[in-house]
């Protein structure tokens, strides 16, 4: 079956080749030397995530749907897993241990070669192995745009002299803070997806959609904020072994964890650090800190950390019993409702978005950072591994990663979706996420 030739390229495509784009251009701000550098000691070297993004395609691709051989098996394992160590052992290579940069974009362009050739063709025709190319596609799309967020903190580990420099979004004016908490009403939170809705895109662990009860609690109406996590600093919450968890206090012991992960003391000045530039730290906007801090937080505030309901019931829920698409409503994401979809490099005030606020007035809940919940990752009731990707969500369900919900300002629009799940170690500092507090 050929394509005719003035058919319209599927709208997956589309989505594929600007997802490419995207993770290019993040590869692109790295000068030739650093790409072998370890920016985060738990994870790989930049040049990993090269071959990755292909390398995935291409083994999830080739033989479910296309019925391509491999032209380079060595390379098709060397890149087809990344690394979350759950034990303290972190790896061990050595930048030598590598392909070159060359071989490894050469056999980059032979993937999208080879895939691009038979994509527009099976993209015609549903397979018959169990699921759809369109799901495969999905797939292939997120799990791309997950590590276009994932490359981008770890970029920002990298030392500012080893980042090709990019405008920064301006400041937008915001009114004064003040921070308060809002009444969540009694009633019920739907988590997950349901798979009666056909049209739908989830992954494995967004599935099934069950209801929760969830009693009336408190919660804060914006996330905490640099100016509120410098008051804990103050009070001692670092010195105060009351306020963690064994694993916490042991972790920050031993890492002499003194303050988040993107702060920098300069004299008696404390400083963010932006993706290109040290910025005066912005008193107004989210912190970024592990599950371990932001616990630890909370039981120096005298709260705790939201449940995945509770997150939902108040993000999604309204007085009425109704739930919403989104915060704000049905209308989809645009950049007038929140700091997400690659729309900045760093973090925004807190208020600066009051139309994405939720029915009961909950503000910046999507985007500008993910926030921690007291949840486990774990499965839902009527939970099914991926057939082609079985340990996508199984392998995580250890009791040692927590939910997040939200996204970041490096988070894609689609995976704004109420029932999208992320999730993390408890002493992960490195990524884009704050958290709130609730009080019972």
């Amino acid at each position: 079956m050929l394509v005719a030739q003035n058919a319209v390229r599927p709208p997956l495509l589309e989505r594929l080749s600007d997802a490419r784009a995207l993770t290019d251009q993040l590869f692109n701000l790295v000068p030739p030397e650093a790409l072998y550098y370890r920016p985060i000691p738990e994870r790989h070297r930049i040049v990993f995530y090269i071959g990755h993004l292909e390398a995935f395609d291409w083994n999830l691709l080739r033989e479910r749907i296309l019925n391509l051989q491999s032209f380079h098996p060595d390379f098709d394992h060397l890149f087809a897993f990344g690394i979350d160590p759950v034990d303290g052992g972190l790896p061990s290579d050595q930048a030598t241990d590598w392909p070159s940069v060359e071989a490894v974009r050469n056999y980059v362009r032979r993937i999208r070669e080879a895939l691009d050739a038979r994509l527009d063709v099976a993209a015609l025709a549903e397979s018959n192995n169990g699921f759809s190319l369109s799901q495969l596609l999905n797939v292939a799309v997120e799990h791309r745009l997950m590590h276009a967020e994932t490359l981008a903190y770890m970029l920002h580990q990298l030392p500012l002299d080893q980042k090709i420099r990019q405008a920064r979004k301006p400041d937008c004016p915001t009114p004064a803070l003040t921070p308060r908490m809002v009444e969540i009403a009694a009633g019920c939170a739907t988590l997950g997806l349901s798979r009666s809705d056909v049209n739908a895109f989830g992954w494995d662990n967004e599935y099934e959609s069950h209801v929760v009860d969830v009693p009336v609690f408190a919660m804060d109406q914006y996330p905490v904020t640099n100016g509120q996590y410098l008051e804990f600093i103050a009070g001692g919450g670092y010195e105060n072994r009351d306020l963690w968890t064994e694993a916490g206090w042991k972790w920050k012991t031993e890492h002499n964890i003194a303050h988040p992960a993107f702060w920098r003391r300069a004299g008696d000045q404390w400083h963010y650090r932006g993706m290109f530039a040290a910025l005066p730290l912005s008193l107004t906007s989210p912190v970024y800190v592990s599950h371990a801090e932001a616990s630890a937080y909370a039981r120096w505030a005298g709260k705790s950390l939201p449940t995945e309901a509770q997150w939902h019931r108040a993000a999604y829920g309204t007085p009425d019993g109704s739930e919403r698409p989104f915060p704000w409503g049905a209308d989809p994401p645009d950049p007038t409702l929140g700091n997400f979809d690659f729309q900045s490099w760093d973090p925004t005030p807190v208020n600066a978005f009051p139309q994405g606020q939720s029915a009961f007035g909950v503000t910046d809940l999507l985007g500008n950072g993910w926030e921690w919940t007291s949840s486990l990752f774990g499965p839902f009731p009527g939970f099914e591994p991926f057939s082609f990707y079985p340990g996508y969500s199984a392998n995580f369900f250890d009791g040692q990663h927590y939910v997040i919900h939200g996204g970041s300002a490096r988070t894609a629009a689609c995976m704004l979706r109420r029932s999208f799940r992320n999730w993390f170690q408890a002493h992960y500092q490195y990524v884009y996420a704050g958290f709130r507090c609730v009080e019972n």
